[in-house]
């Protein structure tokens, strides 16, 4: 974190050192030159090439573990997606009542972009024509391979990411692979139809298997942190294993599932070769090993894409902090507290022995007043409860506080949290680093890196189409390694999963629901209920796997309040603050008989003066009939939107949805 990981920095000081840096500014800004002379030395093409990454990772104070840059028309990174799951509550262009489905409505997502025009906008067009035009020129002058394969490597890359992150919201999209001249009127060689599903996905994995060819298997020192071989063998994996998921594959056709396997078993073999696996370094048994890893850079076997933050001073040239222990800290100490998880995802975690918290045969009881006890080690590392202790720099021994109560039976709710109250009752504290500080700006000179892509998913990754091709034992394999890593609990030889041993559908919801919880808050959720069509039971996968479905619920969290005797206790101050707290001090050092650890004190105050009940108002309440959680079955396969279409008339609208001249006609199946 204190490096200078994040790569688009690189571009501003070689800028500054080159004769001819005014003429690549100009080239960016108004996207009509060709500067030759930075497709001939190899630091301006390194140049060009870091410019391209900083297109696309998260800007200075950036939340990449909630945030991502495929919801919105400028690439701007928010938290959308992540609320438009059961991670996060809140109302979104995707989770709410429309009157119709329409192409003019932002429910049409438009991410899907603009046509070019004179002036560059970071957004998925002028970043391809950026990627294209570096890949039609760099082989023109006369650079050594030795320099220049790894830089066209890593931009073979980029183009499949970005294309990926297209067909994965649209389907098919107009395949352009050479630089297309801005748009000044209607330009006919800039009309490209979409084209198919499959022939984008073929173009992707063909762009993918360059970039493994020309990269390296890791790098080192001030390039640690580029994209290598094995990462660019694990997209294509992620990529193909979407293709297989029921989204595009309704069918259950096998063939894909096996090409799904083969492409992330070679990219594991790739990836160990160099090193990479999941991380172990600390104790498995307490979870210890799965809370480090995110504070561990060059050689983190878990990294396998890493989008870098600093903690050098805020507002500095080379300032690139990480957002996300601000946002997730309390406001009492200077945190953002904006993060607020729901009851649905935390009680998704296991108990400690890997046994659902309804699970009966579970040698853990689960109680519902202490939510908290006897989970899944993880359970500790994501989340922080009320009583929990979560160390900043400067207090090791800082304890959070949740509970609320009324000064009089007709009051309203008064908060311990006297700076503002955490939504839900109970924050994220995953990948929150002990050693942060809030003395200067607030937590904001955060360096927590986010792993985009780490070893877990690829494992998982495996595991599924392991399953997809009725290899049972090996997907449940793969889940074991998962939990034994995590510090599950083996007590009936398969952590906690022996129930869905040889059960296809079994193992497939295990696979999910494990994806949930290792996974929680990184981005990824959203785009595994898309792909499993599990919004809304449409297809009847909801029923088929024994999944809830979300469609027409509301996200809630924690009310924690302050009883004594099972009634509730009114007090005009905090009843549990200080020596001369009216009904007990939370703070106490002398504890009662029979108790001598603070956390058997936190047990006591739970047993006597907590009362925990479900909070209803983290979604909508100013609406009748209530507002719940509506998803549209056209949401599997997003419309393209009114503004790209009035530009763009060569473009069939996708079908289920309505264009200009009647419905859509593109289907995103073929």
């Amino acid at each position: 974190m204190k490096k200078i990981l994040y790569i688009h920095l690189l571009v501003s000081s070689l800028l500054t050192l080159f004769s001819c840096s005014d003429k690549f500014l100009e080239e960016k800004r108004d996207m009509t030159a060709v500067n030759e002379e930075v497709f001939q030395d190899p630091v301006l093409a390194q140049a060009y090439v870091d410019y391209v990454y900083g297109l696309f990772l998260p800007a200075n104070n950036g939340t990449g573990f909630i945030s991502t840059n495929t919801a919105s028309e400028s690439g701007s990174y928010n938290n959308i997606f992540a609320q438009t799951t059961d991670e996060l509550a809140g109302e979104t262009d995707f989770n709410k009542e429309w009157a119709a489905i329409s192409f003019v409505n932002n429910h049409a997502n438009k991410y899907f972009g603009q046509r070019m025009s004179t002036n560059i906008n970071n957004n998925t067009w002028t970043r391809l024509r950026q990627i294209n035009l570096f890949l039609s020129e760099i082989d023109k002058h006369g650079m050594g391979d030795d320099l220049k394969n790894p830089l066209k490597g890593q931009m073979y890359f980029w183009r499949a990411w970005q294309y990926f992150e297209l067909v994965r919201l649209y389907g098919g999209v107009p395949l352009v692979l050479v630089p297309q001249s801005p748009s000044v009127g209607d330009i006919e060689e800039n009309s490209v139809p979409r084209s198919s599903t499959s022939d984008c996905i073929e173009q992707i994995c063909a762009d993918l298997d360059m970039a493994v060819e020309l990269l390296p298997g890791s790098w080192s020192g001030a390039n640690w942190g580029r994209i290598t071989s094995g990462a660019a063998a694990a997209v294509k994996g992620r990529v193909l294993l979407t293709w297989a998921s029921p989204i595009y594959n309704p069918n259950d056709d096998v063939e894909r599932w096996q090409a799904a396997y083969d492409a992330n078993q070679e990219a594991k073999t790739l990836l160990v070769q160099n090193g990479f696996g999941l991380y172990t370094e600390g104790n498995l048994a307490n979870g210890e090993a799965w809370g480090n890893m995110w504070f561990k850079e060059e050689g983190n076997p878990e990294a396998i894409i890493v989008f870098g933050f600093n903690n050098m001073p805020k507002g500095g040239n080379f300032t690139k902090n990480s957002g996300w222990e601000q946002a997730i800290r309390p406001r009492e100490i200077s945190g953002g507290g904006s993060v607020t998880p729901t009851k649905q995802i935390v009680e998704a975690f296991p108990m400690k022995d890997g046994k659902r918290i309804d699970d009966a045969s579970s040698a853990y009881v689960y109680d519902a007043n202490k939510f908290y006890k006897n989970r899944d080690p993880r359970f500790y590392k994501s989340f922080a409860y009320n009583g929990a202790i979560w160390p900043f720099a400067g207090e090791e021994g800082y304890r959070v506080w949740t509970y609320s109560w009324k000064e009089n039976a007709n009051g309203a709710y008064k908060s311990t949290e006297t700076r503002g109250a955490n939504g839900s009752g109970i924050y994220v504290r995953k990948a929150s680093n002990i050693n942060a500080s809030n003395a200067i700006n607030n937590f904001e000179e955060s360096g927590t890196d986010f792993m985009e892509y780490r070893f877990a998913e690829l494992v998982l990754n495996i595991a599924e189409c392991a399953v997809g091709i009725n290899r049972l034992n090996e997907g449940l394999e793969g889940l074991k390694a998962i939990r034994e890593r995590a510090g599950v609990e083996n007590n009936d030889g398969s952590y906690g999963l022996a129930a869905v041993a040889g059960n296809r559908d079994k193992l497939f919801k295990a696979i999910l629901d494990e994806r949930k919880v290792e996974l929680a808050y990184e981005g990824k959720r959203f785009y595994d209920l898309r792909r499993w069509m599990l919004f809304d039971n449409e297809t009847g996968m909801n029923t088929r796997l024994g999944i809830p479905v979300l469609n027409g619920t509301r996200r809630t969290g924690y009310r924690i309040t302050v009883r004594n005797e099972d009634v509730p206790f009114y007090s005009a101050v905090d009843p549990l603050l200080g020596e001369a707290a009216p009904l007990v001090n939370r703070n106490a050092t002398s504890y009662p008989e029979g108790i001598a650890t603070y956390d058997e004190y936190v047990d006591y105050l739970y047993d006597n003066y907590f009362l925990v009940e479900e909070r209803d108002d983290l979604d909508r309440t100013n609406v009748s009939p209530a507002w719940t959680f509506r998803w549209y079955p056209e949401y599997y396969y997003f419309g393209i939107h009114q503004g790209v279409l009035e530009g763009s008339p060569y473009l069939e609208q996708t079908k289920g949805w309505n264009s200009f001249d009647g419905a859509g006609t593109f289907d995103p199946l073929q």
